[in-house]
């Protein structure tokens, strides 16, 4: 059996969708969720459904009977008071899990930068938590996106009313990109695979190599109406998260996240495009996702 954690997140909902369209190939799925009513009635009927927080160990205890095969992506949680906290609270029930009950593969959703990143908020405490599920022996894959391109989606409204694309990395660096699609796709993949071994990196990086300059003048093009880059300072990026809700250390982890990427080259131009796990081009995205978001 599969189980599928945040089947109604943008990277999750794909990894339920391409295991439901595989029919008899994926057997049994059985899904963690915290609000069943977000389900689509029709994906309801075809998985077992777990009501719950898969920080949870009682709901991941009772999620993981008889399951051989997870999807295990760690949701953000912004007012959380401490980010390496929130991710060993996220980690520890899956470790049970592997212990306890004979989970024998784990599909994971991590990121660039093993090796490399340093000081790297979110990033660091992701990769320090691939080592502690690793160091159970489980068969492991942490598939390793840079840039997620569904981020663009909260500058909807700054792109409508404004023409603006705000972000903190510099303009003419390049910043390798994925689709969440594309996550999600290649994650079910493997979990249709009951046959592989070992514990393994799976960089799912996208075509392109744009600058958020270049980015910018791409949405303008798909947009049909102009758009300019303008890069926000840490400093004003920590204040706009502290604004909207998001905890001292959430914010100073981001900050920390943005300056890594920016600096520390895991997400730049040395990186090379994996077309096998991450074939969407950043304007098919545009046009397919972002513009119909910005229009609506």
């Amino acid at each position: 059996m599969i189980l599928v954690t945040t089947p109604t997140g943008q990277i999750g909902s794909h990894v339920l969708d391409t295991l439901l369209a595989a029919g008899d190939a994926a057997g049994p799925l059985r899904v963690i969720v915290r609000d069943p009513g977000r389900l689509d009635p029709g994906v309801r009927a075809r998985v077992e459904v777990v009501q719950g927080s898969h920080a949870d160990p009682d709901t991941v205890a009772k999620a993981c009977t008889d399951v051989d095969r997870v999807f295990w992506l760690m949701p953000p949680q912004p007012t959380a008071d401490s980010v390496e906290d929130h991710f060993r609270a996220f980690t520890r029930p899956l470790v049970d899990a592997i212990e306890q009950q004979g989970v024998e593969r784990v599909v994971g959703v991590s990121t660039l930068g093993r090796g490399i990143a340093v000081r790297a908020g979110q990033i660091s405490a992701s990769l320090a938590m691939d080592d502690v599920i690793r160091a159970t022996g489980v068969h492991h894959r942490a598939l390793c996106p840079p840039y997620l391109m569904e981020n663009l989606l909260r500058q909807t409204a700054a792109l409508r009313d404004g023409g603006v694309l705000a972000m903190t990395a510099h303009g003419d660096r390049v910043l390798r990109t994925c689709a969440a699609r594309d996550i999600g796709v290649t994650a079910a993949r493997l979990l249709l695979d009951a046959t592989w071994t070992g514990q393994d990196d799976v960089p799912t990086v996208g075509p392109d190599a744009l600058t958020p300059e270049d980015m910018a003048q791409v949405v303008s093009e798909v947009l049909a109406r102009p758009v300019r880059f303008r890069r926000i300072g840490d400093a004003e990026y920590r204040a706009a998260l502290l604004r909207a809700g998001a905890s001292e250390d959430w914010a100073r982890a981001v900050a920390e996240l943005s300056a890594a990427t920016d600096e520390q080259g895991f997400y730049g131009v040395t990186v090379p495009s994996t077309p096998d796990t991450a074939p969407t081009s950043f304007r098919r995205w545009c046009e397919e996702v972002l513009a119909p978001a910005v229009r609506a």
